[in-house]
């Protein structure tokens, strides 16, 4: 079901924001540094309350406690860990809102970020890119209906930047809804069914990327002369 919020604002954070986004499709929220990206995120993961609308999962407002955490993965910019766990035990904390050790959806979560591995490894021993693949399990192992990431590549090289992304289509091609921030344009391009642009917390473009991500809307957003390079899903920006 589609996830809908109107005239969302905060602060100094959000000025008036509206979206309905679609399950079953990868949403990119890209701008400058402190254009509200996170802020948005949060919003629509029901874990900031705007002073707008309220955010509707369907027609009703979104659900609270573990109804909620059931319908929606939230993966936030530096995660943080509070035991020394193994990387499974990490990421079987994703079925604690069903009740269940999930063991076959943790595999398979650790599976879908090449960590099965080091399954028995303790989180500690980790590098940064493996802990934030671990981080990123323990949202897959839930199965929510919507994942919200916040730069969720950050961490992580080439090939496994790569090998998420096509981790993530996979969920959005069983209809789970999926919203990261991101800030490598390049990716947002090739690989976003839609891009939201936010610059100063106000929706500056939104719609397929080739739109949303046009070089007159980087122009004026990210105040850069840049031009796109190369065929539609192989996309270069060059700067200049």
């Amino acid at each position: 079901m589609t996830l809908a919020a109107r005239s969302l604002k905060l602060a100094n954070r959000l000025d008036g924001v509206s979206v309905v986004l679609e399950p079953g499709r990868i949403t990119a929220i890209c701008g400058p540094n402190g254009a509200g990206k996170s802020t948005l995120l949060q919003c629509l993961a029901g874990l900031l309350a705007p002073d707008g609308d309220e955010v509707l999962l369907g027609d009703a407002p979104l659900p609270t406690g573990r109804e909620r955490a059931r319908r929606i993965g939230y993966l936030p910019q530096v995660g943080e860990i509070a035991w020394d766990l193994s990387v499974a035990g990490l990421a079987g904390l994703g079925r604690l809102p069903h009740g269940d050790r999930g063991e076959e959806q943790v595999a398979a979560a650790l599976a879908a970020v090449d960590l099965t591995h080091l399954a028995n490894r303790p989180v500690s021993t980790l590098s940064g890119g493996e802990r934030a693949r671990a981080l990123l399990a323990r949202v897959l192992a839930g199965e929510p209906d919507w994942i919200f990431a916040d730069e969720p590549l950050a961490a992580l090289d080439l090939a496994h930047q790569l090998a998420l992304l096509a981790r993530l289509r996979e969920a959005a091609a069983r209809g789970t809804g999926v919203v990261l921030v991101l800030h490598d344009l390049a990716l947002a391009m090739n690989h976003a069914d839609r891009v939201l642009v936010l610059e100063r917390g106000a929706l500056a473009a939104d719609g397929a990327p080739e739109q949303a991500l046009s070089e007159a809307t980087i122009a004026s957003v990210w105040g850069v002369a840049a031009h796109w390079l190369g065929e539609p899903g192989a996309r270069a920006l060059v700067a200049g």
